[in-house]
């Protein structure tokens, strides 16, 4: 029942608990009347829990992956989309919520303190992934393998292909593998951060003693989905190959039981304030991040209570802490298929942005994109309208024009084939002033990031790394350029 329906109004003064005659409704002239502190940010009438907030915008990518009008590929895509959004989100938003709970915070946001908030971002999680689960094997592979592209068990794989695939496995594979075993002397072995594993039970048969041992599976070396034949698109588990293949691993053992986890860790750090040297505080934070602590242990559905024990008691996890998930672990290696070539029908049509009217007038009157910009600013959405034909073309004539004196730009995250970066490079060796400012914060970029510092200083780049206590968002170029008896400023300013 709503608010409306019971005669009561969430925005006047008394449910917000203040002394009327406050009113806390948005208008045109006073769109945020409320001071923060007089409104009480625990009740859930007047703020939004933020991480369950979150939880529910990547439901809606799921949803999308859902929707069976979108185009086949499209959905597997929004499936990876979302297992990799959700990845991010343990790394760094449970991890912050459990490094509050170990400091004995209790304040409520939104309705919850931050232990019953992990509660509930595992009581709406595990739902979601399970939808997920079911959507891929059930809907999504089923799909694909009618246009070509199959996900195989080996059972279903006739006597040839599994011969070929066992001389494949001894040569691709095998080379790469390393059981480790717990035992005497022989500690847990440490679980990186979202590596996937096969925990396996070995019974030595000359002790009767039974040893857990962990097989790590190599999927950043050999592709996740395996091809059965060089060059096919009909793919086996890489986990699903391992596993069928341990007593080799194991000889003169007797593998007993086997079952697939996922372990996710703590990725986040701070920086202080007061760091001297921003980049050498960085790349120290960034070795240790590998040995955070774990966040969150994914778990293949049906795993043995033995294994399971095993994991729970060496990882020191709690329950809620715990997913069981009945299909494939880490979604996120769907990408390989999505990037399979061809399928064009299973594809979304590619968009061809627009060159914004007036920078494509000038292109056509083969003016100066400076010109255009001195008639006044220019207004580019992007992705609608293209990239390369403004921001980029912008840059390259500031490298080209001899009249250009500098050229100043952020960076804040940029792929490798990027030309931003390197026509920075080329402005030095043209005897132009260049600097650039590089965020170093820039989450799950920093050692990138600290690659294109390093470029551009050795090229003779003026490099600024920021501020420890700001992370700088903004994509920005200011290019100065020689005009008459005097210099222009012209400016890019992008939103985040």
């Amino acid at each position: 029942m709503s608010d409306t329906e019971t005669g009561t109004d969430p925005l006047d003064s008394n449910s917000l608990g203040l002394e009327a005659p406050f009113d806390a409704r948005p208008t045109p002239e006073d769109p945020f009347p409320a001071p923060r502190e007089s409104l009480d940010l625990a009740d859930p009438a007047v703020a939004l829990n933020r991480e369950l907030s979150w939880v529910d915008f990547n439901d809606r990518v799921l949803q999308l992956s859902e929707r069976s009008d979108q185009p086949l590929l499209e959905r597997v895509k929004f499936s990876a989309i979302y297992s990799s959004n959700l990845d991010e989100f343990f790394m760094i938003r449970v991890a912050g919520l459990l490094d509050q709970v170990d400091a004995g915070v209790d304040r409520k946001r939104g309705g919850f303190s931050p232990s019953q908030t992990i509660d509930q971002v595992h009581d709406r999680v595990l739902p979601q992934v399970e939808r997920q689960a079911r959507l891929v094997d059930e809907t999504l592979l089923p799909e694909l393998a009618e246009h070509g592209v199959e996900v195989v068990g080996l059972g279903s794989l006739s006597e040839d292909e599994r011969a070929e695939l066992a001389e494949r496995f001894k040569r691709q594979v095998l080379p790469v593998l390393t059981p480790l075993a717990v035992g005497l002397g022989r500690p847990f072995p440490y679980i990186s951060n979202l590596s996937l594993s096969l925990a396996v039970l070995v019974r030595d048969p000359q002790t009767d003693q039974t040893i857990f041992a962990r097989v790590k599976v190599p999927k950043g070396l050999i592709p996740r989905f395996f091809p059965i034949s060089e060059g096919e698109s009909r793919f086996v588990l890489l986990e699903e190959l391992i596993a069928a293949n341990l007593q080799g691993l194991f000889p003169e053992m007797e593998v007993i039981d086997h079952g697939c986890f996922r372990v996710t860790r703590d990725a986040d750090f701070d920086i202080s304030d007061e760091a001297d040297d921003l980049l050498k505080a960085i790349e120290a934070e960034l070795r240790q991040r590998p040995f955070g602590e774990v966040v969150r242990l994914e778990l293949e559905a049906g795993i043995s209570p033995a294994i399971r024990e095993q994991l729970v008691e060496a990882l020191m996890v709690e329950e809620r802490q715990i997913y069981s998930i009945p299909g494939l672990l880490d979604m996120t290696d769907l990408w390989q298929l999505v990037k399979l070539p061809g399928h064009s029908e299973l594809r979304d049509a590619p968009a061809t942005p627009l060159t914004q009217p007036r920078l494509a007038e000038a292109e056509a009157d083969e003016r100066s994109i400076f010109s255009v910009i001195r008639e006044g600013d220019v207004l580019v959405h992007h992705p609608y309208e293209s990239f390369s034909t403004s921001v980029e073309r912008f840059v390259q004539e500031a490298v080209e024009d001899p009249d250009v004196l500098a050229i100043k730009q952020t960076v804040y995250r940029t792929s490798d084939d990027s030309p931003l970066v390197p026509s920075l490079i080329r402005a030095t060796e043209m005897g132009k002033q260049a600097v650039c400012l590089v965020e170093l914060k820039a989450r799950f970029d920093e050692r990138a990031n600290i690659s294109w510092a390093r470029k551009l200083e050795r090229a003779g780049v003026h490099v600024v790394y920021g501020m420890p206590g700001i992370k700088i968002h903004a994509k920005c170029v200011l290019v100065v350029r020689r005009e008459g008896d005097g210099v222009r400023r012209y400016v890019h300013v992008g939103t985040g």
